[in-house]
């Protein structure tokens, strides 16, 4: 948020104070609205101004945990400072304005410091509030980022498994295709290690795609058929890490691993309307839409965890039906500003 916005509604809160002012100046020294509001004004910007130094301290002096008589203490001394500072400080202007020394002494001078003190609490009130409101949402900020991390942990060592047990399988039937599967699992793991943002560019993910796909080309072989339609402009578009490479894998492992017979993998990204569309398809056994909507297998039960964190309700995740069989994942994922992503 620019810095300016957040004095608008600290000028909006004074609004009804100055309203009230004109009310009573007209009511209790009998003035005309022309004459009162200008006036009222005037009490205001004072008591504003004096506000800064209010805020100031409220920044100073935190709200302690627990509560202490101390902290009392020095905003009673301090609340008595600003009433007598705002007084002088309109008799100071008063005096200006007339030529003459002004000064509020005397039994008129009682509400003056009344307002003044009146005016300290709500000042300190509300940047105590502001505060508190500001280390709420950096606390939610960073429960946000732990859980994430979390989930994104979680999904890793998943992944690196079932690559792993991909390798192994290949060991008593092919040895140099496990040697070749085992260093290109090397390239993964690195990168699984290293990568610790949670939206990464789609061209890095792609490429962390491919890297899968020829662990799985080996050992799958002709059994395996990937096209590819990536389009340029979705390149630099942003989406949770390994996110594509879940839908990639949940077809691998339940459309070709279970066939004998060649599977076709359809890969597709393009860029709708400000939107990131992601869909992989698969020529397979296809599986129960309803049963997938409810629960989904772990990967993609992760992933629809770290969607919600990451984008709320904006980001969709849907399945349905290939042609004329198999099944297709969609993933249509919003593009965040500079300022959101985590990177």
């Amino acid at each position: 948020m620019p810095r300016a916005w957040v004095w608008i509604p600290l000028l909006i809160g004074w609004l009804p104070v100055w309203v009230l002012f004109t009310v009573l100046f007209m009511s209790v020294h009998q003035e005309p609205w022309q004459r009162a509001a200008p006036l009222a004004l005037r009490q205001m910007l004072t008591a504003a101004l004096l506000g800064l130094l209010v805020h100031r301290l409220t920044a100073r002096l935190p709200w302690p945990h627990p509560f202490r008589l101390r902290f009392v203490a020095v905003h009673a001394l301090c609340a008595v400072g600003y009433a007598v500072a705002w007084l002088l400080f309109n008799g100071l202007i008063d005096s200006i304005r007339h030529g003459r020394p002004v000064l509020y002494l005397g039994p008129g001078a009682v509400p003056y410091l009344a307002t003044g003190v009146w005016f300290y609490v709500m000042i300190a009130g509300v940047g105590y509030a502001n505060r508190t409101a500001e280390r709420a949402a950096q606390i939610a900020m960073l429960e946000a980022r732990s859980q994430l991390a979390a989930l994104r942990m979680q999904l890793q060592p998943h992944f690196l498994f079932n690559a792993l047990h991909t390798v192994v399988q290949l060991i008593p039937i092919d040895p140099r295709g496990a040697v070749r599967a085992t260093e290109q699992l090397a390239g993964l793991l690195r990168t699984t290690i290293e990568e610790q943002r949670d939206l990464v560019p789609l061209q890095a993910e792609w490429a962390f795609v491919q890297r899968y796909l020829a662990i799985e080309g080996i050992r799958f072989g002709e059994r395996l058929v990937v096209c590819s339609d990536i389009e340029a402009a979705a390149l630099g578009c942003k989406l949770p890490s390994f996110a594509l490479q879940t839908l990639v894998e949940n077809a691998v492992r339940h459309a070709a691993a279970p066939s004998i017979e060649p599977t076709t993998l359809q890969i597709a990204a393009r860029l709708d309307g400000g939107q990131l569309c992601l869909s992989v398809t698969d020529d397979g056994p296809g599986a129960d839409l309803a049963q997938l909507e409810r629960g989904a297998g772990t990967g993609l039960r992760r992933l629809r965890e770290r969607l919600a964190w990451l984008y709320g309700g904006s980001a969709r995740l849907q399945f349905g039906r290939g042609s004329p069989h198999g099944l297709t994942v969609e993933l249509s994922l919003p593009q965040l500003h500079d300022g959101d992503d985590d990177e």
